[in-house]
């Protein structure tokens, strides 16, 4: 893990945030590779759950909600953690990673009965701060697709099965965050409801418990790495029938990327009651109304962006050196080629250099390199996981080919530079 934390700070992928003035505790900046890393994620979920599908629909909610949103979801009265603190160094505890409910675990002194704590960031809307203007921010993106159900369906007047899809930040006030960005209290959701009949919810439920663990296996994620675990109903949320992880054997231990549950009819008729709205389905073959039940899969984008790195992060013996790449599935890679000089004392090699990669750039995430000999950056580009690198030398100015390098297996190969493009395309389609 601590490798995999260097990389991702000295290659540009997540940085500590605030980081000039002594860090703010837990909080992380994504930065040029990093970010592009996180973005693919998020279009490879899109692409899967709502471009390639004919059953589900986009959306992007607010992060404020009317607060009698989080009242009759249960979040005001339900989101909490039991803590204690300790009298002695002043610092707090969740109650449940104590195996000592008495005794501090770092300084030894005494802890305070365990208390109740929401678990949600309270702010007030407004210049005045009182209790008429006070605002959460959203600790799940959940809630903003049950409120717009009846918008959805006077819009796009969808047949059931139908699902509604939302990437958003959501914000929760831990107590004990940590392992680098797996939990974190700001930090981005990627959440479908899938709203079926009540009678198909266990149905729908098996088949997006096995499609959401094959979504990570088609990215990359090593089979080995990853299991499904049933929820015992000691650990049900209140409104819950069933729930299964999708779990990742980190460095720390196995790990929830996603959890997929059937929330039965609960949000829909938990608004509908506090609003007076109705958010009932009407079926007109069937000619009734009724309240569908939602299957809901809900991924973290950090911790999943956390498993792609760790299981991508190789070390591998060449020539007596240890060479670290990054094996990022190419839907994944940050970037996809990197164009480089042989020679950067060549004004002519440089100028065909950068023509090239200014041209593939219309067409793929390429950079263009010439800090460093060519070794240094090879490496560089393989602990980033480029997955092409193209080598500009003297002898492309006479005959008009490149060196193309695969990042997985080193394999060189002359390729034409009108010819390059192509090549490239077809090799990342």
């Amino acid at each position: 893990m601590e490798k995999v934390v260097s990389l991702c700070k000295r290659r540009g992928f997540i940085f500590a945030g605030s980081d000039i003035y002594g860090g703010l505790s837990n909080t992380w900046d994504y930065g040029p590779y990093g970010v592009e890393l996180k973005n693919n994620l998020k279009r490879a979920w899109w692409q899967s759950v709502v471009y390639e599908r004919n059953d589900i629909y986009g959306m992007d909610a607010a992060i404020l909600m009317h607060p009698k949103v989080w009242e009759a979801s249960g979040h005001v009265e339900n989101f909490f953690d039991l803590k204690s603190d300790c009298k002695q160094c002043k610092k707090r505890f969740k109650d449940a990673d104590l195996s000592d409910k008495k005794k501090c675990p770092e300084c030894g002194g005494e802890l305070t009965e365990a208390r109740a704590f929401n678990l949600m960031f309270k702010t007030h809307q407004g210049p005045v701060e009182d209790a008429q203007n006070v605002v959460y921010l959203r600790p799940e993106t959940a809630q903003g697709i049950f409120v717009n159900f009846a918008n959805l369906l006077d819009a796009r007047h969808p047949k059931l099965p139908f699902g509604i899809a939302q990437i958003g930040k959501s914000f929760r006030n831990e107590i004990t965050p940590g392992n680098f960005t797996f939990r974190t209290r700001e930090f981005e959701q990627m959440e479908l409801e899938y709203f079926v009949r009540p009678e198909k919810s266990e149905e729908a439920y098996a088949y997006w418990v096995n499609e959401r663990f094959n979504w990570y296996l088609r990215l990359g994620l090593k089979k080995e790495n990853l299991k499904q675990r049933p929820h015992d109903k000691t650990e049900l949320a209140h409104y819950a029938l069933a729930c299964t992880d999708v779990e990742y054997n980190f460095p720390f231990g196995w790990s929830e990327l996603e959890g997929i549950a059937n929330r039965t009819d609960f949000d829909l008729k938990q608004h509908a009651q506090a609003s007076g709205k109705d958010l009932q389905y009407f079926d007109d073959q069937a000619k009734e109304r009724f309240y569908p039940y939602i299957i809901e899969p809900s991924g973290g984008v950090d911790r999943s962006v956390l498993a792609f790195i760790v299981d991508a992060y190789t070390e591998e013996k060449v020539k007596d050196e240890i060479r670290v790449v990054l094996k990022l599935h190419k839907t994944l890679a940050p970037t996809k080629v990197a164009v480089l000089p042989l020679l950067r004392n060549r004004p002519e090699i440089v100028e065909l250099a950068k023509s090239i990669a200014a041209d593939l750039k219309k067409n793929i995430i390429t950079v263009y390199d010439d800090t460093g000999a060519i070794g240094k950056l090879y490496r560089r580009q393989d602990e980033v996981g480029t997955l092409y690198c193209v080598t500009v030398d003297v002898q492309s100015l006479e005959d008009k080919q490149v060196t193309v390098r695969d990042r997985d297996t080193m394999q060189q190969e002359r390729i034409g530079i009108d010819q390059l493009k192509q090549y490239l395309l077809t090799k990342l389609s």
